[in-house]
């Protein structure tokens, strides 16, 4: 199939952008690399007015970190993640991740903060994001505003976003210097760049041996990307017991939301997120261990 006629715009700043989206409001779709929007657009499952392509303004785009802040533009692609190995030291998680995102070309075209306005419940960085606590920084015309991970995603393909709001930044925030961390994502698909059957995100960050904070981001297995939180609050504060871990994926199981499909029975799914959480918590606590 072939897109329904649009207006095409390229803006060259961002305040040509957003200004573009305060005239033309819920007319408009932003595009970024374009790997979700355009096979939307091809069948027809969206038909703006407009499009407004962001991938010439400057600014989008970079991995930046400091002491307390992990910062990821919009436009950064997923293969800038994949080939920094710097976050093997910073947050190793997202290397994980975008190595396991779809194939080659989607990761060499498709960008971070696309994937997360397209809201695709099986799409893998929103469930990350969860685990990592990350804020979502929104411009409009008429200003900024930090959205919190656990609120941005609403539903199915469904954010809180405005019409007139751009994505422009992720910022993720950093363990302190008493606190070790570690993270791992686990995805289950039938072949490599298939959608997700079940993927789980699990970051932990360790105090003098105990769970200070845990973060569980579930993919594929309800309406949005979920944040276990039950499974999340059973770790904090307690020792990684073996009794523990196993409490926390039961809790991750239950909160998981999946219908049955041609990728399994929802059952299935479930102990999927189960013996995924429970692998998740193994390899992030010994990987939070050896950065002591």
């Amino acid at each position: 199939m072939v897109p329904a006629a649009f207006d095409y715009r390229a803006p060259t700043t961002l305040d040509e952008a957003l200004m573009l989206l305060r005239e033309h409001g819920d007319d408009a779709k932003v595009m970024a690399g374009g790997q979700s929007l355009i096979p939307l657009l091809k069948l027809r499952f969206a038909s703006p007015a407009l499009v407004v392509d962001i991938g010439r303004v400057p600014g989008l785009s970079g991995i930046e970190s400091d002491d307390a802040t992990l910062r990821i533009g919009t436009r950064t692609r997923h293969v800038d993640l994949e080939r920094d190995t710097s976050l093997d030291r910073v947050c190793p998680i997202l290397r994980e991740a975008a190595r396991q995102i779809s194939d080659p070309l989607v990761r060499n075209l498709g960008t971070v903060g696309g994937s997360l306005c397209h809201a695709d419940p099986a799409g893998d960085w929103g469930s990350v994001m969860l685990a990592l606590d990350a804020e979502f920084v929104a411009r409009s015309f008429s200003g900024e505003r930090t959205i919190a991970g656990g609120d941005f995603f609403q539903g199915p393909f469904s954010t809180a976003l405005r019409p007139d709001e751009i994505l422009t930044e992720i910022r993720i925030p950093r363990a302190g210097a008493a606190r070790r961390s570690g993270g791992t994502y686990l995805k289950l698909e039938r072949k490599v760049g298939d959608f997700a059957t079940v993927g789980v995100a699990v970051q932990v960050q360790l105090t003098d041996g105990t769970v200070d904070t845990a973060g569980i981001g579930l993919t594929a297995v309800g309406p949005s990307n979920l944040k276990a939180r039950s499974a999340e609050q059973a770790l904090s504060g307690r020792e990684p017991s073996t009794d523990a871990i196993a409490e926390a994926a039961r809790l991750a199981a239950e909160a998981a939301q999946p219908n049955d499909d041609v990728r399994g029975s929802a059952a299935y799914k479930k102990d999927v997120v189960r013996v995924f959480v429970q692998r998740g918590l193994a390899g992030a606590l010994a990987q939070a261990t050896a950065r002591g």
